[in-house]
Protein backbone atom coordinates (compact mmCIF):
# COMPACT_ATOMS: atom_id res chain seq x y z
CA UNK A 1 0.00 0.00 0.00
CA UNK A 2 0.91 3.52 -0.67
CA UNK A 3 0.02 6.33 1.49
CA UNK A 4 0.96 10.47 0.12
CA UNK A 5 0.03 13.05 2.46
CA UNK A 6 1.36 16.72 3.53
CA UNK A 7 2.34 17.94 6.69
CA UNK A 8 3.66 21.75 6.62
CA UNK A 9 6.71 21.50 4.32
CA UNK A 10 6.98 17.88 3.81
CA UNK A 11 5.16 15.10 2.06
CA UNK A 12 5.30 11.58 3.67
CA UNK A 13 5.22 8.42 1.32
CA UNK A 14 5.05 4.96 3.11
CA UNK A 15 6.03 1.91 0.78
CA UNK A 16 6.47 -1.48 2.00
CA UNK A 17 6.44 -0.14 5.57
CA UNK A 18 9.44 2.34 5.29
CA UNK A 19 8.53 6.09 5.69
CA UNK A 20 10.00 8.35 3.03
CA UNK A 21 10.03 11.96 3.62
CA UNK A 22 10.12 14.65 0.92
CA UNK A 23 9.35 18.50 0.75
CA UNK A 24 6.39 18.90 -0.47
CA UNK A 25 7.06 21.94 -2.55
CA UNK A 26 10.21 20.57 -4.22
CA UNK A 27 10.50 18.58 -7.66
CA UNK A 28 10.21 15.40 -6.63
CA UNK A 29 6.99 15.63 -5.03
CA UNK A 30 5.57 17.10 -7.88
CA UNK A 31 6.38 14.39 -10.12
CA UNK A 32 4.81 12.00 -7.49
CA UNK A 33 2.12 14.09 -7.66
CA UNK A 34 1.46 13.70 -11.20
CA UNK A 35 2.63 9.71 -11.64
CA UNK A 36 -0.15 9.51 -9.18
CA UNK A 37 -3.14 11.85 -9.80
CA UNK A 38 -1.88 13.37 -13.36
CA UNK A 39 -1.52 16.84 -12.43
CA UNK A 40 2.01 18.49 -11.01
CA UNK A 41 3.22 18.09 -14.79
CA UNK A 42 6.09 19.27 -15.99
CA UNK A 43 7.79 18.36 -19.50
CA UNK A 44 11.11 20.18 -18.66
CA UNK A 45 14.34 17.83 -17.62
CA UNK A 46 16.59 18.52 -15.26
CA UNK A 47 19.96 19.67 -16.78
CA UNK A 48 22.55 17.47 -16.62
CA UNK A 49 25.21 16.72 -19.51
CA UNK A 50 25.47 12.73 -19.52
CA UNK A 51 29.59 12.19 -19.41
CA UNK A 52 30.35 10.78 -23.34
CA UNK A 53 33.90 10.48 -24.46
CA UNK A 54 35.16 12.28 -27.47
CA UNK A 55 35.10 9.83 -31.13
CA UNK A 56 38.20 8.12 -30.97
CA UNK A 57 41.17 8.71 -33.44
CA UNK A 58 41.88 5.13 -32.84
CA UNK A 59 37.87 3.91 -33.47
CA UNK A 60 37.49 1.24 -36.33
CA UNK A 61 35.40 2.74 -39.26
CA UNK A 62 32.20 1.40 -39.78
CA UNK A 63 31.60 0.10 -43.54
CA UNK A 64 30.59 2.04 -45.75
CA UNK A 65 26.32 1.93 -47.33
CA UNK A 66 26.81 -1.34 -50.29
CA UNK A 67 26.33 -0.35 -53.79
CA UNK A 68 24.83 -3.97 -54.37
CA UNK A 69 22.69 -4.91 -51.43
CA UNK A 70 23.43 -8.41 -50.23
CA UNK A 71 20.66 -10.85 -49.42
CA UNK A 72 18.72 -9.87 -46.16
CA UNK A 73 18.60 -11.80 -43.13
CA UNK A 74 15.29 -12.10 -40.85
CA UNK A 75 15.20 -11.76 -37.36
CA UNK A 76 11.68 -11.71 -35.51
CA UNK A 77 10.23 -9.66 -32.47
CA UNK A 78 7.88 -10.50 -29.95
CA UNK A 79 6.86 -8.56 -26.97
CA UNK A 80 4.67 -8.36 -24.09
CA UNK A 81 3.13 -11.83 -24.11
CA UNK A 82 1.45 -11.67 -21.11
CA UNK A 83 0.65 -15.16 -19.91
CA UNK A 84 -2.09 -16.44 -17.95
CA UNK A 85 -1.38 -19.54 -16.54
CA UNK A 86 -4.53 -19.83 -14.48
CA UNK A 87 -6.67 -19.18 -17.97
CA UNK A 88 -9.71 -21.55 -17.59
CA UNK A 89 -11.48 -22.63 -20.86
CA UNK A 90 -15.38 -22.36 -20.64
CA UNK A 91 -14.75 -19.58 -17.21
CA UNK A 92 -16.40 -16.27 -17.60
CA UNK A 93 -14.96 -13.85 -20.00
CA UNK A 94 -16.82 -11.11 -19.85
CA UNK A 95 -16.32 -10.08 -15.87
CA UNK A 96 -16.17 -7.15 -13.41
CA UNK A 97 -12.83 -7.85 -12.28
CA UNK A 98 -9.55 -6.76 -13.65
CA UNK A 99 -8.64 -9.91 -15.23
CA UNK A 100 -11.16 -12.72 -16.43
CA UNK A 101 -11.36 -15.92 -17.89
CA UNK A 102 -10.89 -17.80 -14.93
CA UNK A 103 -12.43 -19.71 -11.89
CA UNK A 104 -13.01 -17.66 -9.14
CA UNK A 105 -14.36 -19.19 -5.97
CA UNK A 106 -16.96 -16.20 -5.28
CA UNK A 107 -18.67 -16.50 -9.21
CA UNK A 108 -19.02 -20.82 -8.68
CA UNK A 109 -22.45 -21.60 -10.11
CA UNK A 110 -22.90 -18.22 -11.94
CA UNK A 111 -24.40 -18.40 -15.41
CA UNK A 112 -21.66 -17.96 -17.79
CA UNK A 113 -22.44 -15.10 -20.21
CA UNK A 114 -19.18 -14.91 -22.43
CA UNK A 115 -17.41 -18.71 -21.81
CA UNK A 116 -13.24 -18.37 -22.85
CA UNK A 117 -12.43 -20.30 -25.57
CA UNK A 118 -9.59 -22.69 -26.13
CA UNK A 119 -7.04 -19.71 -27.59
CA UNK A 120 -8.36 -16.76 -26.02
CA UNK A 121 -10.60 -13.84 -25.65
CA UNK A 122 -9.93 -10.51 -26.33
CA UNK A 123 -11.00 -9.30 -22.96
CA UNK A 124 -8.01 -11.37 -21.41
CA UNK A 125 -4.87 -12.34 -21.36
CA UNK A 126 -2.62 -15.33 -23.47
CA UNK A 127 -3.64 -19.23 -22.58
CA UNK A 128 -0.42 -20.87 -22.71
CA UNK A 129 -2.25 -22.54 -26.01
CA UNK A 130 -1.79 -18.95 -27.98
CA UNK A 131 1.71 -18.56 -26.68
CA UNK A 132 2.60 -21.91 -27.89
CA UNK A 133 1.35 -21.45 -30.78
CA UNK A 134 3.19 -17.91 -31.56
CA UNK A 135 6.11 -19.39 -30.90
CA UNK A 136 5.94 -22.21 -33.19
CA UNK A 137 5.28 -20.19 -35.99
CA UNK A 138 8.20 -17.47 -35.08
CA UNK A 139 10.26 -20.43 -35.20
CA UNK A 140 8.80 -21.41 -38.63
CA UNK A 141 11.30 -18.13 -39.80
CA UNK A 142 14.23 -18.88 -40.62
CA UNK A 143 15.32 -15.87 -38.10
CA UNK A 144 19.05 -15.85 -36.96
CA UNK A 145 17.86 -14.55 -34.11
CA UNK A 146 15.07 -13.42 -31.88
CA UNK A 147 14.40 -10.27 -29.79
CA UNK A 148 11.85 -10.33 -27.10
CA UNK A 149 11.09 -6.75 -25.69
CA UNK A 150 9.48 -8.05 -22.00
CA UNK A 151 6.08 -8.47 -20.30
CA UNK A 152 5.49 -12.20 -19.20
CA UNK A 153 3.03 -11.51 -16.37
CA UNK A 154 -0.47 -11.66 -16.60
CA UNK A 155 -2.45 -8.39 -15.61
CA UNK A 156 -3.68 -10.10 -12.37
CA UNK A 157 -1.10 -7.55 -10.48
CA UNK A 158 -2.76 -7.39 -7.04
CA UNK A 159 -2.86 -11.23 -6.98
CA UNK A 160 0.64 -12.11 -8.34
CA UNK A 161 3.51 -13.28 -5.42
CA UNK A 162 7.08 -13.49 -5.97
CA UNK A 163 6.80 -17.48 -6.26
CA UNK A 164 4.07 -17.04 -8.85
CA UNK A 165 6.20 -14.42 -10.76
CA UNK A 166 9.08 -16.28 -10.59
CA UNK A 167 7.42 -19.39 -12.08
CA UNK A 168 6.19 -17.36 -14.76
CA UNK A 169 9.57 -16.19 -15.89
CA UNK A 170 11.26 -19.19 -15.59
CA UNK A 171 8.43 -21.21 -17.53
CA UNK A 172 8.87 -19.15 -20.22
CA UNK A 173 12.09 -18.95 -20.53
CA UNK A 174 11.45 -22.82 -21.06
CA UNK A 175 9.08 -22.62 -23.39
CA UNK A 176 10.77 -20.14 -25.72
CA UNK A 177 14.03 -22.46 -25.25
CA UNK A 178 12.11 -25.51 -26.16
CA UNK A 179 10.07 -24.20 -29.13
CA UNK A 180 12.34 -21.58 -30.97
CA UNK A 181 15.99 -22.74 -32.53
CA UNK A 182 17.43 -19.05 -32.99
CA UNK A 183 19.70 -17.72 -30.29
CA UNK A 184 16.93 -14.92 -28.08
CA UNK A 185 17.94 -11.49 -26.82
CA UNK A 186 15.47 -10.44 -24.49
CA UNK A 187 15.15 -7.43 -21.90
CA UNK A 188 13.23 -7.13 -18.85
CA UNK A 189 9.76 -5.99 -19.11
CA UNK A 190 7.99 -3.84 -16.32
CA UNK A 191 4.71 -5.55 -14.75
CA UNK A 192 7.07 -8.04 -12.81
CA UNK A 193 7.36 -7.65 -9.39
CA UNK A 194 4.90 -7.78 -6.59
CA UNK A 195 5.68 -8.97 -3.23
CA UNK A 196 3.69 -8.96 0.34
CA UNK A 197 3.48 -4.97 1.13
CA UNK A 198 4.56 -3.63 -2.01
CA UNK A 199 3.30 -1.86 -5.32
CA UNK A 200 3.30 -3.28 -8.27
CA UNK A 201 6.42 -1.82 -10.81
CA UNK A 202 8.32 -1.37 -7.33
CA UNK A 203 12.23 -1.93 -8.50
CA UNK A 204 14.09 0.40 -5.97
CA UNK A 205 17.00 2.24 -7.00
CA UNK A 206 20.71 1.27 -5.55
CA UNK A 207 20.20 4.43 -3.23
CA UNK A 208 17.31 3.45 -1.58
CA UNK A 209 16.81 2.42 1.97
CA UNK A 210 14.50 -0.56 2.11
CA UNK A 211 14.33 -3.91 3.20
CA UNK A 212 13.00 -4.40 -0.25
CA UNK A 213 14.76 -6.55 -2.57
CA UNK A 214 13.94 -7.45 -6.40
CA UNK A 215 17.53 -9.11 -7.00
CA UNK A 216 15.39 -12.17 -7.40
CA UNK A 217 13.75 -11.06 -10.70
CA UNK A 218 17.74 -10.43 -12.40
CA UNK A 219 18.65 -13.71 -10.80
CA UNK A 220 16.14 -15.68 -12.27
CA UNK A 221 16.77 -14.44 -15.72
CA UNK A 222 20.36 -14.26 -15.56
CA UNK A 223 20.38 -17.91 -14.99
CA UNK A 224 17.21 -18.34 -17.84
CA UNK A 225 19.27 -16.04 -20.35
CA UNK A 226 22.36 -17.65 -20.11
CA UNK A 227 21.83 -20.33 -22.80
CA UNK A 228 21.12 -17.70 -24.95
CA UNK A 229 23.42 -14.21 -23.68
CA UNK A 230 26.13 -16.26 -22.39
CA UNK A 231 28.23 -16.31 -19.41
CA UNK A 232 29.43 -12.39 -19.25
CA UNK A 233 26.38 -10.76 -20.01
CA UNK A 234 23.94 -13.08 -18.03
CA UNK A 235 26.34 -11.68 -15.08
CA UNK A 236 25.66 -8.20 -16.13
CA UNK A 237 22.09 -9.31 -15.72
CA UNK A 238 23.11 -9.90 -12.09
CA UNK A 239 25.48 -6.58 -11.42
CA UNK A 240 23.49 -4.04 -14.15
CA UNK A 241 19.98 -4.83 -12.73
CA UNK A 242 18.87 -6.38 -15.76
CA UNK A 243 20.70 -4.86 -18.49
CA UNK A 244 23.00 -6.61 -20.52
CA UNK A 245 25.82 -6.83 -23.83
CA UNK A 246 25.71 -9.61 -26.12
CA UNK A 247 27.23 -10.00 -29.30
CA UNK A 248 25.23 -11.85 -31.79
CA UNK A 249 27.54 -15.09 -32.75
CA UNK A 250 28.80 -14.78 -36.54
CA UNK A 251 28.01 -10.88 -36.79
CA UNK A 252 29.64 -7.44 -35.99
CA UNK A 253 26.03 -6.90 -33.96
CA UNK A 254 26.30 -5.96 -30.09
CA UNK A 255 22.49 -6.47 -28.65
CA UNK A 256 22.31 -3.80 -26.12
CA UNK A 257 19.34 -4.22 -23.69
CA UNK A 258 18.65 -1.71 -20.97
CA UNK A 259 16.14 -2.12 -18.19
CA UNK A 260 13.94 0.60 -18.92
CA UNK A 261 11.88 0.29 -15.33
CA UNK A 262 14.46 2.84 -13.44
CA UNK A 263 13.18 5.66 -16.07
CA UNK A 264 9.51 4.43 -15.85
CA UNK A 265 7.42 7.37 -14.34
CA UNK A 266 4.85 4.72 -12.71
CA UNK A 267 7.64 3.02 -10.49
CA UNK A 268 7.26 5.18 -7.38
CA UNK A 269 10.66 4.09 -5.56
CA UNK A 270 12.04 6.54 -8.32
CA UNK A 271 10.26 9.16 -5.89
CA UNK A 272 12.03 8.14 -3.28
CA UNK A 273 14.51 11.16 -2.23
CA UNK A 274 15.00 15.01 -2.77
CA UNK A 275 18.29 14.43 -4.24
CA UNK A 276 18.56 14.30 -8.30
CA UNK A 277 19.74 11.12 -9.20
CA UNK A 278 19.80 11.16 -12.99
CA UNK A 279 21.71 7.81 -13.22
CA UNK A 280 19.79 5.73 -10.98
CA UNK A 281 21.73 2.44 -11.19
CA UNK A 282 24.29 3.54 -13.43
CA UNK A 283 22.68 2.39 -16.22
CA UNK A 284 23.54 4.82 -18.77
CA UNK A 285 27.32 5.31 -17.50
CA UNK A 286 26.63 1.20 -18.64
CA UNK A 287 24.78 2.10 -21.84
CA UNK A 288 28.18 4.68 -22.80
CA UNK A 289 30.71 1.70 -21.50
CA UNK A 290 29.15 -0.79 -23.97
CA UNK A 291 28.45 2.16 -26.98
CA UNK A 292 32.50 2.86 -26.74
CA UNK A 293 33.19 -0.29 -26.87
CA UNK A 294 31.82 -1.54 -30.10
CA UNK A 295 32.83 1.90 -31.32
CA UNK A 296 36.18 1.40 -30.54
CA UNK A 297 35.85 -2.03 -32.07
CA UNK A 298 33.85 -1.02 -35.12
CA UNK A 299 30.84 -3.12 -34.58
CA UNK A 300 27.15 -1.93 -34.89
CA UNK A 301 24.13 -2.17 -32.07
CA UNK A 302 20.98 -2.58 -31.64
CA UNK A 303 19.59 -1.30 -28.36
CA UNK A 304 16.31 -3.18 -27.13
CA UNK A 305 14.18 -2.50 -23.87
CA UNK A 306 10.83 -2.54 -23.13
CA UNK A 307 9.35 1.18 -22.53
CA UNK A 308 9.87 3.66 -25.98
CA UNK A 309 11.57 6.60 -24.97
CA UNK A 310 8.87 9.12 -25.75
CA UNK A 311 5.83 7.60 -24.25
CA UNK A 312 4.29 9.83 -21.33
CA UNK A 313 5.13 7.16 -18.78
CA UNK A 314 8.91 7.56 -19.27
CA UNK A 315 10.47 10.66 -17.01
CA UNK A 316 11.48 13.25 -19.11
CA UNK A 317 15.12 13.58 -17.58
CA UNK A 318 16.12 10.41 -18.44
CA UNK A 319 14.17 10.15 -21.70
CA UNK A 320 16.44 13.61 -22.04
CA UNK A 321 19.76 11.41 -21.16
CA UNK A 322 19.08 8.74 -23.38
CA UNK A 323 19.03 11.23 -26.36
CA UNK A 324 22.29 12.03 -25.88
CA UNK A 325 24.18 9.19 -26.46
CA UNK A 326 21.83 8.01 -29.10
CA UNK A 327 23.12 11.53 -30.50
CA UNK A 328 26.62 10.73 -29.56
CA UNK A 329 26.85 7.30 -31.25
CA UNK A 330 23.80 7.70 -33.62
CA UNK A 331 26.20 6.00 -36.11
CA UNK A 332 26.87 2.89 -34.70
CA UNK A 333 23.31 2.28 -32.84
CA UNK A 334 21.42 1.20 -36.43
CA UNK A 335 18.36 -0.33 -34.78
CA UNK A 336 16.21 0.74 -31.36
CA UNK A 337 13.03 -1.96 -30.58
CA UNK A 338 10.62 -2.10 -27.52
CA UNK A 339 7.54 -2.76 -26.74
CA UNK A 340 5.21 -1.84 -23.94
CA UNK A 341 1.99 0.16 -25.56
CA UNK A 342 0.77 -3.19 -27.26
CA UNK A 343 0.44 -1.26 -30.46
CA UNK A 344 2.48 -1.69 -33.31
CA UNK A 345 4.03 2.04 -33.22
CA UNK A 346 7.04 4.17 -33.90
CA UNK A 347 9.20 7.12 -32.55
CA UNK A 348 11.51 9.49 -34.59
CA UNK A 349 14.51 11.18 -32.94
CA UNK A 350 15.96 14.58 -34.61
CA UNK A 351 18.82 16.07 -34.21
CA UNK A 352 17.02 19.32 -33.55
CA UNK A 353 13.74 18.96 -32.35
CA UNK A 354 12.57 22.42 -33.03
CA UNK A 355 13.30 21.72 -36.78
CA UNK A 356 11.95 18.12 -37.53
CA UNK A 357 13.10 16.82 -40.68
CA UNK A 358 13.89 13.96 -42.36
CA UNK A 359 17.49 15.25 -43.06
CA UNK A 360 17.26 16.06 -39.09
CA UNK A 361 16.23 12.64 -38.20
CA UNK A 362 18.75 10.71 -36.49
CA UNK A 363 17.32 7.64 -35.03
CA UNK A 364 13.83 5.69 -34.87
CA UNK A 365 12.56 3.38 -32.09
CA UNK A 366 10.59 0.37 -33.71
CA UNK A 367 7.50 -0.96 -31.30
CA UNK A 368 6.34 -4.07 -31.44
CA UNK A 369 2.95 -5.42 -31.16
CA UNK A 370 1.52 -7.84 -28.48
CA UNK A 371 0.87 -11.63 -28.44
CA UNK A 372 -1.76 -10.48 -25.72
CA UNK A 373 -5.35 -10.30 -27.25
CA UNK A 374 -6.54 -6.86 -25.42
CA UNK A 375 -5.35 -4.63 -27.39
CA UNK A 376 -6.16 -6.04 -31.01
CA UNK A 377 -5.04 -9.38 -33.18
CA UNK A 378 -2.26 -11.31 -31.63
CA UNK A 379 0.80 -10.53 -33.20
CA UNK A 380 4.71 -9.79 -33.61
CA UNK A 381 7.67 -8.40 -36.31
CA UNK A 382 9.43 -9.54 -38.85
CA UNK A 383 12.39 -7.80 -39.93
CA UNK A 384 14.52 -8.12 -42.95
CA UNK A 385 18.40 -6.42 -42.01
CA UNK A 386 21.14 -6.06 -44.36
CA UNK A 387 23.77 -8.61 -43.16
CA UNK A 388 26.57 -5.46 -43.96
CA UNK A 389 25.36 -2.11 -42.60
CA UNK A 390 22.14 -4.30 -40.18
CA UNK A 391 20.26 -1.65 -40.67
CA UNK A 392 16.28 -2.58 -41.30
CA UNK A 393 15.46 -3.06 -45.04
CA UNK A 394 11.36 -4.14 -44.23
CA UNK A 395 9.30 -4.85 -41.55
CA UNK A 396 6.41 -7.72 -41.73
CA UNK A 397 3.27 -7.67 -39.19
CA UNK A 398 2.56 -11.64 -38.88
CA UNK A 399 -0.73 -11.98 -36.69
CA UNK A 400 -3.37 -14.25 -36.02
CA UNK A 401 -6.89 -13.05 -37.01
CA UNK A 402 -9.32 -14.12 -33.63
CA UNK A 403 -11.98 -13.16 -36.20
CA UNK A 404 -11.16 -16.58 -38.11
CA UNK A 405 -13.42 -19.44 -37.74
CA UNK A 406 -10.68 -21.73 -37.26
CA UNK A 407 -8.82 -19.45 -34.55
CA UNK A 408 -10.41 -20.88 -31.34
CA UNK A 409 -8.85 -24.31 -32.83
CA UNK A 410 -6.15 -23.60 -34.91
CA UNK A 411 -4.52 -20.53 -35.08
CA UNK A 412 -3.32 -19.35 -38.48
CA UNK A 413 -0.43 -17.26 -38.42
CA UNK A 414 -0.36 -15.03 -41.87
CA UNK A 415 0.93 -11.99 -42.99
CA UNK A 416 -1.03 -9.07 -41.92
CA UNK A 417 0.90 -6.20 -43.84
CA UNK A 418 4.10 -5.64 -45.45
CA UNK A 419 5.86 -2.15 -44.73
CA UNK A 420 7.86 -1.87 -47.67
CA UNK A 421 4.94 -2.62 -50.05
CA UNK A 422 2.44 -0.09 -48.39
CA UNK A 423 4.17 2.73 -46.94
CA UNK A 424 7.07 2.42 -49.79
CA UNK A 425 5.21 3.41 -52.94
CA UNK A 426 3.89 6.55 -50.39
CA UNK A 427 7.36 8.30 -49.91
CA UNK A 428 8.99 7.16 -53.26
CA UNK A 429 11.34 4.68 -51.50
CA UNK A 430 14.38 2.98 -53.55
CA UNK A 431 14.75 -0.36 -54.27
CA UNK A 432 17.68 -0.28 -52.28
CA UNK A 433 17.62 2.14 -49.71
CA UNK A 434 16.52 0.89 -45.35
CA UNK A 435 13.92 1.73 -43.70
CA UNK A 436 15.73 4.62 -42.31
CA UNK A 437 14.45 7.58 -39.69
CA UNK A 438 14.49 9.56 -42.94
CA UNK A 439 12.29 7.72 -44.46
CA UNK A 440 9.94 7.01 -41.28
CA UNK A 441 9.53 11.40 -40.94
CA UNK A 442 8.97 11.21 -45.06
CA UNK A 443 5.89 8.42 -44.00
CA UNK A 444 4.85 10.85 -41.40
CA UNK A 445 4.66 13.84 -43.90
CA UNK A 446 1.92 11.62 -46.00
CA UNK A 447 0.02 10.83 -42.52
CA UNK A 448 -0.43 14.48 -42.32
CA UNK A 449 -1.76 15.16 -45.98
CA UNK A 450 -3.06 11.98 -46.59
CA UNK A 451 -5.61 10.78 -44.60
CA UNK A 452 -6.39 7.60 -46.14
CA UNK A 453 -2.76 6.61 -45.54
CA UNK A 454 -3.20 8.11 -42.04
CA UNK A 455 -6.15 5.78 -40.83
CA UNK A 456 -4.64 2.68 -42.34
CA UNK A 457 -1.97 3.40 -40.21
CA UNK A 458 -4.77 3.74 -37.40
CA UNK A 459 -5.78 0.58 -38.37
CA UNK A 460 -2.62 -0.91 -38.04
CA UNK A 461 -2.02 -0.32 -34.41
CA UNK A 462 -4.43 -2.97 -33.41
CA UNK A 463 -3.59 -5.77 -36.02
CA UNK A 464 -7.46 -4.78 -37.44
CA UNK A 465 -8.60 -6.02 -33.99
CA UNK A 466 -9.69 -3.21 -31.97
CA UNK A 467 -9.75 -0.14 -33.90
CA UNK A 468 -10.64 3.22 -32.33
CA UNK A 469 -11.74 6.17 -34.50
CA UNK A 470 -9.13 9.11 -34.88
CA UNK A 471 -9.33 12.05 -36.89
CA UNK A 472 -8.86 15.61 -36.37
CA UNK A 473 -12.94 15.89 -34.48
CA UNK A 474 -11.09 15.86 -31.44
CA UNK A 475 -6.93 16.98 -32.32
CA UNK A 476 -6.26 12.92 -32.08
CA UNK A 477 -4.49 12.72 -35.83
CA UNK A 478 -2.26 15.50 -35.33
CA UNK A 479 -1.44 14.46 -31.84
CA UNK A 480 -0.26 10.79 -32.97
CA UNK A 481 1.83 12.41 -35.75
CA UNK A 482 3.35 14.54 -32.88
CA UNK A 483 4.25 11.47 -31.07
CA UNK A 484 5.89 9.68 -33.95
CA UNK A 485 7.79 12.31 -34.15
CA UNK A 486 8.78 12.33 -30.14
CA UNK A 487 11.33 9.78 -29.18
CA UNK A 488 12.18 12.42 -26.59
CA UNK A 489 9.12 12.16 -23.84
CA UNK A 490 9.64 16.07 -23.17
CA UNK A 491 8.38 16.43 -26.57
CA UNK A 492 5.37 14.01 -27.22
CA UNK A 493 1.59 15.53 -27.04
CA UNK A 494 0.41 13.52 -24.44
CA UNK A 495 -0.99 15.96 -21.65
CA UNK A 496 -2.50 15.63 -18.97
CA UNK A 497 -5.66 17.89 -18.12
CA UNK A 498 -5.43 17.21 -14.13
CA UNK A 499 -7.15 15.54 -11.52
CA UNK A 500 -10.64 14.06 -13.46
CA UNK A 501 -9.46 15.35 -16.35
CA UNK A 502 -6.63 12.99 -17.01
CA UNK A 503 -6.93 11.85 -20.24
CA UNK A 504 -4.19 10.89 -22.83
CA UNK A 505 -4.30 11.61 -26.36
CA UNK A 506 -5.59 8.28 -27.63
CA UNK A 507 -8.03 8.21 -24.55
CA UNK A 508 -10.83 10.21 -25.67
CA UNK A 509 -13.32 8.07 -26.34
CA UNK A 510 -12.10 5.74 -23.37
CA UNK A 511 -10.05 3.43 -25.47
CA UNK A 512 -6.70 2.46 -26.50
CA UNK A 513 -5.26 3.48 -23.15
CA UNK A 514 -1.41 2.32 -23.11
CA UNK A 515 -0.28 2.22 -19.63
CA UNK A 516 -3.38 0.86 -18.08
CA UNK A 517 -2.94 -1.71 -20.47
CA UNK A 518 0.39 -3.12 -20.19
CA UNK A 519 0.78 -2.40 -16.25
CA UNK A 520 -2.86 -2.83 -14.58
CA UNK A 521 -5.21 -0.36 -12.86
CA UNK A 522 -3.77 2.43 -10.80
CA UNK A 523 -4.60 5.66 -9.32
CA UNK A 524 -4.84 7.71 -12.92
CA UNK A 525 -6.83 4.90 -14.57
CA UNK A 526 -9.23 4.60 -11.86
CA UNK A 527 -9.91 8.51 -11.97
CA UNK A 528 -9.94 8.03 -15.56
CA UNK A 529 -12.66 5.98 -15.36
CA UNK A 530 -14.47 7.46 -13.43
CA UNK A 531 -14.50 10.79 -15.65
CA UNK A 532 -14.68 8.69 -19.01
CA UNK A 533 -18.13 6.81 -17.05
CA UNK A 534 -19.55 10.80 -16.82
CA UNK A 535 -19.16 11.85 -20.22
Amino acid sequence: MTHFRTRSSLSVMLLNWKILIIDASGQTANRLCDALFGFCASKTPNPFTVPLPSPSATAVTPPSMPTVRKTPFQVVHISDVHIDREYTVGSEADCTKNICCRDFADEAGEPVTDPALPFGNSKCDSPVSLADSMLEAVNSFDAQFVIFTGDVVEGAIWLTTQDEVTSDLIDFNAEMLSKITAPIFPAIGNQLVRSDSTPVNSFPRNTTDTTLDVQWVFDTQSAGWEHWIGNAASQQVDHISGSYAATVPGMNLVILSVNTQYWYRQNLWVYDSDIFQPDPNGIFSFMVEQLQAAENAGQKVWVIGHIPLGKADIIEDQSNYYDQILQRYKDIIVGQFFGHSHKDQFEIAYSDYSNQTAANAVGVGLICPALTPTSGNPAFKVYDVDPDTLGIMNIRVIFANMSDPSFQTDPTWTLYYDARETYGPLVGLPATSELTPAFWHNLTEVFAANDTAFQLFNTFLSRGGDVVPCDDTDNCKNMTICDQRAFRSQNNCDIDEGAFGMIRKRDVRGSQREASECEGIGIREIFDEIRNSRT
